[in-house]
This record gives C-alpha cells, sequence and structure tokens, in this order.
C-alpha cells in the first residue's frame, strides 16, 4: 500500500512539471505575440535599437522590477532607481511608453516568459555550433587571419622592446656624458680652424648657435678658371643640407624598391586603381539610399493604399506614435507641426532612414519603398483628426 502511494506521488509529481512546461512554453507563445505587437519596434533581443537588448535581463534586473518598468518606465526612473535612469540616460532620455492601461499582469508575464526563452536559444545554438577538429580532418584549411593589439603580445615580447628602448636611452646619454667630458678638455683648441672645420667641431658649434653644418659657409674666392663670357661663379660646395635630403633621398629609393618591389609588401599603382574602383562601386552602389537624395513622390490617396498604410503604421509605428497617430514617446502626427519636414516626401525620408539621435530607427531593412510611401500616405491622412490625448506640437508649422 505504502508502495502503490508512492508511485502515486511521483506520478503526480511527474504531470505537475509536465503541466508547468508546457504552461510555460505556451506562456512563451502569448508572449511573443504580444512582444512582436508592442516590444519589437523598439527592442531587439541581441542588439540595442531605440531600447536596450534584452537578452539576460531578468538575470540582471529580476521579474518583479521589470514589470514596474514595462508598467510605467517614468515613475520608476522619478522613484530614482539607479538602472532606470541610466538606462534613461543611455537612451538620449527617449521614455518607454508606458503599457499600465494596454496590458495587464498576465500580459507582462507572457512577455517575460519569452523574454527568458529567448535568452536561452542562443547559447544553446552556440553550443551545438562547436566542432572539435579531427586530427587528419580538415587541416588543410587555411587559418583565418587575426589581428593581435600590442598590449596582448606575449610579455616575453613586451620585455624585448622595453630593454631595446632602455639600451637606446643609454646609449644617448652615454654618447652627451662623453661629449660633456671630452669638450671642455679641449679648451682653446675647439676654435682651431682645423677642429673647427671637421665634423665633430661643425656639430659642436651647431649647439652654440652657429648653422654651417646645415647651410655650409659662403666665401667670396671666385674660381680662377671658371671665366664665361665673362661670367664667373664663386667657389662655394653645395650647401649641406642639400646634400643631407640627397642622401636621404638615396636611403628612401632602396627602402621603397624593396618594400614595393622586393618584397611585396605595399600595393602598387594598380592594384591600388582597383582598389579604388571597388570603392567606387560600392559608392555607387549604394547611392540610391543617399538621404540628401531628391524623390518626387506623391502621396497615394487610394483606400487600398492606406488600409495597406494603417497596417504598417498599427503593426510597426503605433507602439511610439499613438494609435491614432496623436503621439506618445514619438511626436503628436495629426496636426500642422513637424519635426522634418511635413511633405509625403520628407516623411518618406524620415520613416526610411529614421533619426537615431531622436530613437526613430530607420525602416529601409524592414519596410519596402512601397510600404514606406503607402505609411507616409497614411500618416498625411492623419492631419487634423484631432485624436483625444494628444501630444503638445513640436517643431515648425508647415
Amino acid at each position: 500500500m505504502m508502495k502503490s502511494k508512492k508511485n502515486i506521488l511521483t506520478l503526480a509529481a511527474g504531470l505537475f512539471l509536465l503541466g508547468s512546461g508546457h504552461v510555460q512554453a505556451q506562456d512563451a507563445v502569448e508572449g511573443k505575440k504580444i512582444f512582436e505587437a508592442n516590444c519589437k519596434v523598439c527592442h531587439s533581443m541581441d542588439a540595442d535599437v531605440v531600447g536596450p537588448a534584452l537578452k539576460d535581463v531578468h538575470e540582471r534586473r529580476g521579474d518583479e522590477w521589470l514589470v514596474k518598468f514595462i508598467k510605467n518606465s517614468q515613475e520608476v526612473v522619478k522613484s530614482g532607481d539607479k538602472d532606470a535612469v541610466a538606462l534613461f540616460e543611455k537612451f538620449n532620455k527617449v521614455p518607454m511608453p508606458s503599457f499600465e492601461g494596454s496590458l495587464s499582469d498576465e500580459d507582462i508575464a507572457h512577455v517575460i516568459a519569452y523574454i527568458k526563452e529567448e535568452s536561452d536559444k542562443p547559447a544553446e545554438a552556440e553550443a551545438e555550433a562547436v566542432v572539435v577538429p579531427v586530427a587528419g580532418e580538415g587541416t588543410n584549411a587555411p587559418a583565418a587571419e587575426v589581428e593581435v593589439a600590442f598590449m596582448d603580445l606575449p610579455p616575453l615580447v613586451h620585455f624585448t622592446f622595453a630593454l631595446a628602448g632602455v639600451i637606446l636611452l643609454l646609449i644617448v646619454a652615454l654618447l652627451i656624458m662623453f661629449f660633456r667630458m671630452f669638450v671642455p678638455m679641449l679648451g682653446d683648441g675647439i676654435y682651431d680652424e682645423d677642429f673647427r672645420s671637421s665634423f665633430a667641431g661643425k656639430v659642436l658649434f651647431l649647439f652654440r648657435g652657429d648653422a654651417s653644418v646645415v647651410m655650409g659657409k659662403v666665401t667670396d674666392q671666385i674660381h680662377s678658371n671658371h671665366d664665361f663670357d665673362g661670367i664667373q661663379e664663386y667657389d662655394n660646395d653645395l650647401p649641406p643640407w642639400w646634400k643631407y635630403m640627397f642622401y636621404v633621398s638615396i636611403v628612401f629609393a632602396i627602402g621603397y624598391m624593396l618594400y614595393y618591389h622586393v618584397f611585396y609588401a605595399g600595393a602598387l599603382q594598380a592594384e591600388e586603381y582597383e582598389i579604388e574602383m571597388q570603392q567606387a562601386a560600392l559608392f555607387a552602389a549604394s547611392a540610391e539610399n543617399d538621404p540628401n537624395a531628391v524623390t518626387n513622390y506623391e502621396p497615394l490617396t487610394d483606400a487600398a493604399a492606406l488600409e495597406s498604410g494603417k497596417s504598417v503604421f498599427m503593426t510597426n509605428c503605433a507602439a511610439c506614435h499613438g494609435q491614432e497617430g496623436q503621439g506618445t514617446v514619438g511626436p503628436n502626427l495629426t496636426d500642422e507641426y513637424w519635426l522634418h519636414g511635413g511633405d509625403v516626401n520628407d516623411i518618406f525620408k524620415t520613416v526610411k532612414f529614421g533619426v537615431p539621435a531622436k530613437g526613430m530607427v530607420p525602416w529601409q531593412g524592414k519596410l519596402s519603398q512601397d510600404q514606406i510611401l503607402e505609411v507616409s500616405s497614411y500618416i498625411l491622412s492623419l492631419q487634423g483628426t484631432n485624436p483625444a490625448n494628444a501630444k503638445e506640437p513640436q517643431g515648425e508649422k508647415m
């Protein structure tokens, strides 16, 4: 009898766990629908958009904090909560819409269940993607080049560079010390013409302000046998600075030849030309996405296009602009005031390219050109509808 009771309890516990797992999965399914209808516009799991990435947010903040923040983020910010204030500051003080009146506690619980489920997926996918190489298999595949920062090099390399720097400093210090020791020993001999005309003498007097080692010394002596039709020339050597530049150009030419024509470390003219042509091709390919390009769209007026635009608006724009365009986080779209222009082409560009600095995401990667024109035309059709609780005007009157 005791064994039978034990089996019944075990079976009941198993059914409870299975049932709770099913309920949690069902919650995540419901949460996905709510998330896509209300949150997807501003949030992603893995990347910051208008709002922060949500992966593992339940671990960082806790369920209770999330419920409060989703219901009314501004109340949490005003309460002085450090995490809420930090998020508000980080995302350009763009407030998150309050969902206290539109989502129930159960709806919010479903969204959190969905976030938890999605947060676990990438870790599982990464674990499955790990492949252990087997000896003899795939060993011929070229290894990808990896750039290593200097600070990530082994300590021995850092020590070698440091030692070389110390040795160089010691050599310079030693030369200065010998120079200061031996120059006074020469006494007035440094003013002798033989010493002064030597390279060491010229360097010494360069430190004393005599630039003849660089500029040369000009003489008034005329060549005795250089007389051409009465034109004579002075017997002056080429300026030392000119000769130094000539020697430097020779060294540079040797280095240039080794770098480009021996070791092939640099790109020659033909290769540079190909690179520039590829860059020009990429620029030309992206020219149609130039925000400054002139567009000449006319607003759509047929019922089907406006209905399609309304559907796009409700799915993607209503979370920030309100179901009736009255404005919540984003501006009111029903009055005569516009922040970025009220012509259909201005609205088209604002929707397509967004205004990231103000929290408006670009939609060019998610909506087609036709959909953007339809939603732009629908927004224009909202002019003068005067919905309840409309946000105050922003921008310039059109």
